[in-house]
């Protein structure tokens, strides 16, 4: 997945292209490896900085719900000040955001610094998008855009590799440090070479309202589930503050339906691939995170593993979604995503059912990798294609603020998949228990299972 493979449109120069998707993979690097990559410190940070599971999730989950929540209210930013200034901005509040993160002193500043983590990456990444959209134009912008969104996938499933890494060499404090030098080198590079397009649209405002409901709705059912395995069903909060956001989750869908310039343009929806895509979206995502978070959590916490040999047993995802990823990607395209988008999850979901009996006495050849390599073949088999159909169903006018939603679909996905199946998984306490993983993972297998199901019943082939 070269970046110079991309066609570059006769107007742009081979240089100002290849270093624009450079610049902008860079950037977003960033954000998706800080998706994942914390799943691999978190047994480091309760050691050092105390908490239950409760606190481990609100660290995955603070910055989800803020990355989540307002990742479509940054596009609007762009759309106001200009892509490449905005993006530049959004790269450089992310790392002071992970120095702030890296010099935390206990648990309750981190998920503090998480959050600005995520509101910068909300900022950055619809800026990155923005800026293929406007730089290229026709089949060069969806390859652009393609290239993008492998290399985002990619970033997403090596992080807990290099987290585990630098905390056995160093300190997980270092998983957030290393992105400082990254983020700087993104705004140089992007000052220096990337083309300023667009320089911001007047009359363009941002759906604050839009915003602020989404990110009380998600916030609450998150608080809601993240805290009753600590204060139980029978607390006023949680019942309360679970109701209390799907009424704002409600009302902001109809405000949606009202705005004159939404944060979440409906109309896509109206399109049934892009509607079904978007269903699967959160299927498969929400069962990659929860895969992710809990896997890395037994791994270290029951079966006695270091953040290093945590990493390194996912390395095989990565490699096989390397090679794999572009062929289902091609093919698709020739077959039409229908059937990949059914098998993928459902392998994936299948693989899955495996972890459902894994031991704590893991042998790593028969009781992980079969499961690991079936679930990257699935995964592999979907991701392509998926991004591929909601581009395609929205056309070229509109791949930039599709692959947008498509994007808050996954991040909100992977926020509500840690809250809610990390209740299973507590298994009635504050702590991950062998018992509480084994059904956690049945309850994700599901979720990936009913994924290919909606892509069976519901993707048309063009």
């Amino acid at each position: 997945m070269d970046a110079s493979a991309v066609a570059v449109p006769a107007a742009l120069s081979r240089r100002a292209a290849r270093f624009t998707i450079v610049a902008t993979i860079l950037g977003t690097s960033i954000v998706f490896v800080d998706s994942s990559v914390v799943n691999v410190a978190l047994p480091a940070i309760q050691a050092d900085l105390g908490g239950g599971l409760a606190a481990q999730q609100w660290i995955v989950d603070a910055y989800l719900l803020t990355l989540g929540s307002f990742i479509l209210v940054g596009g609007s930013l762009g759309d106001i000040y200009g892509d490449v200034r905005v993006f530049m901005i959004g790269v450089a509040a992310f790392g002071v955001a992970s120095a702030l993160c890296a010099a935390a002193p206990t648990s309750t500043t981190l998920i503090v610094f998480r959050g600005l983590q995520g509101l910068a990456g909300a900022v950055l990444t619809p800026a990155s998008l923005a800026i293929l959209t406007s730089t290229f134009s026709g089949t060069e912008r969806g390859a652009a855009i393609g290239t993008w969104t492998a290399w985002s996938g990619i970033s997403f499933i090596t992080g807990p590799l290099l987290g585990g890494w630098l905390i056995g060499a160093w300190t997980w404090r270092a998983i957030f440090l290393i992105n400082v030098p990254v983020a700087l080198l993104t705004v140089v590079l992007t000052y220096r070479e990337v083309p300023r397009v667009s320089s911001g649209r007047s009359g363009v405002r941002v759906d604050y309202p839009g915003a602020a409901l989404c990110a009380a709705g998600l916030g609450g059912i998150v608080f809601g589930f993240i805290e009753q395995p600590r204060l139980g069903w029978s607390d006023p909060a949680v019942a309360l503050s679970i109701v209390g956001g799907a009424v704002c989750l409600v009302a902001f869908v109809l405000y949606e339906r009202r705005a004159a310039q939404p944060m979440l343009p409906l109309r896509l929806f109206s399109h049934r691939n892009f509607s079904v895509t978007n269903i699967e979206t959160f299927a498969v995502y929400g069962g990659l995170s929860a895969w992710g978070f809990l896997l890395s959590l037994f791994l270290q916490q029951l079966v006695g593993w270091s953040p290093l040999q945590a990493g390194l047993a996912t390395v095989p995802v990565t490699i096989v979604m390397f090679f794999l990823s572009r062929v289902a990607g091609r093919y698709s395209m020739r077959y039409g995503p229908r059937w990949f988008m059914t098998a993928g999850p459902i392998l994936a979901g299948l693989s899955i059912l495996a972890l459902a009996r894994l031991p704590t006495d893991v042998v790593y050849a028969t009781d992980l990798l079969p499961s690991l390599f079936g679930f990257a073949v699935g995964l592999s088999l979907t991701v392509a294609p998926l991004t591929t159909t909601v581009l395609s169903e929205a056309g070229p006018g509109d791949a930039g603020i599709a692959s947008g939603v498509n994007n808050a679909v996954a991040r909100v996905a992977g926020l509500m998949a840690v809250a809610v199946i990390g209740v299973v998984a507590a298994g009635g306490g504050d702590h991950l228990t062998v018992g509480g993983f084994h059904d956690a993972m049945l309850v994700t297998a599901v979720l990936l299972l009913a994924g290919g199901a909606v892509g069976a019943v519901g993707i048309r082939n063009p």
